[in-house]
């Protein structure tokens, strides 16, 4: 895959030393870590409630040295500055050449040639809402990788790796199962995550 910010020689020495003293001083503890079956993996991102969640999720990325890739429309690929957007671990997507997401965010996991962990919010969106999106779901399963599900508890100050979970296919079973994991969890804004069975 192509180099981003967490695999950019110097920077990302000094990206992770800030890091691991921000995340001290404002008394954040950084858990868990990445194991080796993992290195091609489907990372929920949960709980999804502010905007706050991006700086943090990129500090705790660097602290535990992680590679972590997002998927996006083409079109904010474009110059000037599709550069950096692919530096900050950006992969382009053609809709209209390909119109499944998905199929397309399953094939770029198996075709990379090193580690590639890619970042899926599962509500979507950070306003509340009830009804979780299966896509990292479908993802994980037909790129036949793990799912990490990495957590931020804004309660207790505690963020990390958690279990793997490997999809059998079943995804509704699957899917209660991931979210009673979630539960407990608190976002920034607490009220607009719901991580309940239905």
């Amino acid at each position: 895959m192509h180099r981003t910010i967490f695999t950019t020689p110097v920077i990302n020495t000094l990206l992770r030393g800030f890091s691991l003293a921000f995340l001290k001083l404002t008394g954040w503890k950084v858990e868990g870590a990445l194991p080796p079956e993992a290195a091609k993996s489907v990372f929920i991102a949960a709980p999804h409630t502010s905007n706050w969640d991006l700086p943090y999720t990129l500090m705790v990325a660097f602290a535990l040295r992680l590679n972590p890739y997002w998927m996006g429309k083409h079109s904010i690929f474009k110059a000037p500055f599709g550069g950096i957007m692919q530096w900050l671990g950006g992969i382009p997507v053609n809709r209209e050449q390909s119109n499944n997401l998905v199929a397309a965010s399953a094939d770029a996991i198996r075709t990379a040639d090193g580690p590639l962990q890619l970042i899926v919010p599962p509500e979507g969106t950070r306003s509340k809402t009830r009804y979780w999106k299966t896509g990292f779901y479908y993802i994980a399963l037909g790129a036949q990788v793990p799912i990490v599900m990495a957590y931020m508890d804004y309660n207790t100050k505690r963020s990390g790796l958690g279990p793997l979970f490997k999809p059998t296919g079943d995804v509704e079973a699957d899917m209660a199962a991931i979210k009673a994991f979630y539960a407990p969890f608190k976002g920034k804004n607490a009220a607009q995550f719901e991580a309940s069975a239905d």
